[in-house]
């Protein structure tokens, strides 16, 4: 399974759509979700990282679906 971070053009590394998905989670959650990771797997994501609550947990997972079209294949996020 293709688990790399990767930019708007598919390519690995860089500026990219990850960086702005992960930006835009952190500041609709002002700090509740630390260590955010967002992985690419072909047309979906996976949130990675550590939250306070449950609650916060589903925000970051709510505030990605308002942000991306794609679909999120797991929320991994620890609480």
């Amino acid at each position: 399974m293709n688990n790399q971070r990767l930019d708007e053009s598919g390519q690995a590394g860089g500026a990219g759509i990850v960086e702005q998905i992960e930006s835009q989670i952190y500041r609709r959650l002002g700090g509740r979700v630390s260590d955010l990771r967002v992985i690419v797997q072909g047309e979906g994501l996976v949130l990675q990282g550590r939250a306070r609550t449950y609650h916060a947990k589903q925000l970051a997972q709510q505030a990605a679906m308002e942000i991306t079209e794609r679909s999120i294949l797991a929320n991994e996020i620890r609480v």
